[in-house]
């Protein structure tokens, strides 16, 4: 790397310009000619390769991280959710409750007015031994209600407990998932920063010769995967769902990606697919790697317009094909919903969602 550049573009370029000048008393002379500052070399092509691989590890680090984001805003979600429909389970179990709890009371109010007395005591005492007997059979029934209505209350009450314990761990579990997300946030951040950081301190024409030889990696590697002949037996045609899915997509070339965003202005790279998805009727997983692991497996010759191509080892970024070897993805922030060759970045595998 040239002097001025070493070090990925961090020295700072200096001039230092020292002017003596020896005259006689009261000579005059004139100010010196400004110093033109020195020109400054464009970065040569491998040190621009070191910065492109460097910028690609920050993207891919961050493209990891906002999946890890996206995972937790999911759960965070759900614990959410489940957490108010057992608040709406206490709230029923409470009434429920406070209802028995008002039958058990009339049942002991009822007690008090006869006395507490046995019923042999009543029979004996009463005028009217027939309506005794009569009554008798109704006093069985209630006692029988109010054995049952015991029963009831206990298992109100056990509900509840349950309730609310499941509650209290669902909500432990809630602030660990915002952790979680609170931490794949500022990961996610902290690489973007650092690519920003890095680009800027690239000269324009430098920026040019960079985004040149991204396109020509890419078109180097979707060269290369086309010519294993993979495609050479494809031809299969989108299903009804899949044309949808691809439709969507396509209205959403040109937006800006963003990191966590699933539209409709902006998309990260599973943003847009699961909305994609569930445009079409079949939603899916939120990320990149729930839904390399969820979805139904295809080969890659066997692969047809609507289905999601999964990149690297650790399924850190997704595209939606819609054939002829291309994909419509959301690449990085920076850039736009775009197209790109299906092989230009390595491929994982590949998913149908409505298999």
């Amino acid at each position: 790397m040239g002097s001025g550049k070493r070090g990925l573009l961090t020295a700072a370029l200096t001039v230092v310009c020292a002017v003596t000048v020896l005259a006689a008393p009261g000579t005059a002379f004139a100010a010196p000619a400004p110093i033109p500052a020195p020109a400054v070399t464009p970065l040569p092509d491998k040190d621009l390769e070191e910065v492109r691989a460097r910028l690609d590890k920050l993207y891919h680090d961050a493209s990891v991280a906002t999946d890890a984001y996206n995972a937790a805003e999911e759960k965070v979600k759900e614990q959410s959710a489940e957490i108010a429909e057992l608040a709406r389970k206490l709230d029923q179990g409470q009434r429920r409750l406070d209802a028995l709890k008002d039958q058990a009371g009339a049942t002991a109010r009822d007690q008090y007015r006869t006395n507490g007395l046995s019923s042999t005591a009543q029979f004996l005492l009463t005028d009217d031994p027939g309506r005794f007997l009569d009554g008798t059979g109704r006093m069985l029934q209630g006692q029988r209600a109010a054995t049952g209505l015991m029963a009831d209350m206990t298992r109100a009450q056990q509900e509840l407990r349950t309730y609310a314990d499941d509650a209290a761990a669902r909500r432990k579990r809630l602030e660990s998932d915002r952790r979680a997300k609170a931490a794949a946030k500022k990961k996610t951040e902290q690489q973007i920063d650092a690519a920003k950081e890095l680009e800027s301190r690239l000269e324009k024409k430098e920026k040019e010769r960079l985004a040149q030889l991204e396109r020509e990696a890419a078109k180097k590697a979707q060269t290369a995967w086309l010519d294993t002949g993979v495609l050479k037996d494809a031809h299969g045609t989108a299903s009804a769902p899949g044309e949808k899915a691809v439709k969507y997509a396509t209205a959403q070339l040109g937006k800006p990606y963003v990191w966590g965003a699933e539209g409709p202005d902006s998309f990260d790279c599973s943003g847009l697919t699961s909305q994609a998805w569930a445009a079409a009727g079949h939603p899916v997983p939120r990320t990149s790697q729930e839904q390399w692991r969820r979805l139904p497996h295809v080969a890659v010759k066997d692969m047809r317009p609507g289905d999601l191509v999964i990149y690297f080892d650790d399924a850190s970024h997704v595209a939606l094909y819609i054939g002829d070897g291309t994909v419509i993805h959301a690449p990085r922030p920076g850039r736009t919903v775009t197209e790109a060759g299906a092989g230009s970045m390595p491929i994982l595998g590949v998913v149908r969602p409505d298999a």
